[in-house]
């Protein structure tokens, strides 16, 4: 049953669909990272992510959008979710057009809806600040024609996130967006953080079901075509059918390309909570609590000797005996050990690809 204080015009959009082959041999194609207890708290990642939706919004009001393959994943652990909030893309079409198609399933059940878009396998410290800054966010746009982000206050100069430049005379806690900048050098990120007015672009969005089906009728008119055919579709039993003939022929593009960067009525508000894309395995070591020697141990009896800063995760409570080794990502998962250094982990994409060409699609 709904709880009396959720408002039922509340609604939420879980990304779930990605392959995160960075976090290799750990997550697969057949089982992404998003499924994965990763940093060994007993709740998956999107477990952990669902309960973090359902402080604010009605657990039926949750829609998984993921890829066809991952469905029976999805219920299998969300037993709460029915088949309903489950949302399948039968390709991989980046971001824009399952927030698309879902958005429009969204509007035609409750024209009122103000939602929130969330990555499933992100970590939040600080649940209740999240909270209150969704809260915050759906406020204003439940009054304003607006599209919303949460951008996280940068703490070092990170080249491997986009930022956000928001407007700093005035002091709101919403920020009126200047423009979004793509991943920058090193020397480019160092001087955001020093103007004071850049944050890291986490992917959680927030907007009104009329505000961001407007943006995408304005700015991506030939996607919107495609998708408004299957209005009359939504939500009954010939949706699969029309998803299932027309998804693939969307264009490829982000949520970001397409209605945000063009868009003017963009806000911010700077997040006040702790957060971790968990994109790769340095940012999984950062998250993990560490032994005398730094190291971060998961699942995992180790003996080391002059062994530091490695990450070290098996399965079913391994021995591991490390000496003399130093800042490695060391992986023991099913058929595959990854012994690799952490400094040359922006790689692994690439090893995965080198070890399907050589020992097949199973391993990838």
């Amino acid at each position: 049953m709904m709880s009396n204080s959720m408002n039922k015009n509340y609604y939420a959009i879980l990304m779930a669909g990605g392959v995160g082959s960075r976090f290799w041999p750990v997550s697969t194609k057949s089982f992404p990272k998003q499924f994965h207890d990763m940093l060994g708290t007993g709740d998956t990642l999107i477990q952990k992510t669902f309960k973090r939706l359902t402080q604010i919004v009605p657990k039926e009001n949750i829609f998984i959008l993921t890829n066809e393959l991952y469905n029976d994943l999805v219920l299998r652990q969300l037993p709460e979710v029915t088949s309903r909030q489950v949302v399948l893309e039968p390709a991989m079409r980046n971001t824009a057009p399952c927030i698309l198609y879902a958005s429009l399933k969204i509007q035609k059940e409750n024209p009122d809806a103000i939602m929130i878009v969330a990555p499933s396998d992100h970590w939040i410290e600080d649940e209740v600040a999240f909270a209150e800054n969704v809260r915050m966010a759906f406020d204003f746009c439940a009054n304003n024609n607006t599209l919303m982000t949460l951008g996280i206050q940068p703490t070092f100069p990170n080249t491997g996130y986009g930022y956000i430049e928001y407007d700093k005379s005035g002091s709101n806690t919403i920020k009126p967006v200047k423009q979004f900048r793509e991943k920058p050098d090193y020397s480019t990120a160092k001087s955001f953080i020093e103007q004071g007015n850049f944050l890291w672009n986490a992917g959680i969005f927030m907007w009104s079901v009329k505000s961001v089906i407007e943006s995408f009728q304005i700015n991506q008119s030939q996607l919107y075509a495609l998708f408004k055919l299957g209005i009359s579709d939504y939500n009954t039993e010939t949706e699969s059918d029309f998803i299932a003939e027309n998804y693939a022929k969307a264009e490829n593009i982000s949520v970001d390309y397409a209605i945000m960067e063009p868009s003017s009525n963009v806000f911010v508000i700077p997040a006040t909570f702790d957060w971790n894309d968990l994109g790769t395995w340095g940012s999984l070591y950062d998250k993990l609590e560490k032994d005398v020697d730094n190291n971060a141990i998961v699942n995992t009896r180790v003996l080391s000797t002059d062994a530091n800063n490695n990450l070290i995760k098996t399965k079913n409570n391994k021995i591991v005996v490390v000496d003399g080794i130093s800042d490695y990502i060391i992986v023991d998962e099913n058929d595959v050990l990854l012994i690799f250094p952490k400094k040359k982990e922006q790689y692994i994409k690439e090893v995965v690809r080198q070890v399907t060409d050589k020992f097949g699609d199973k391993y990838s």
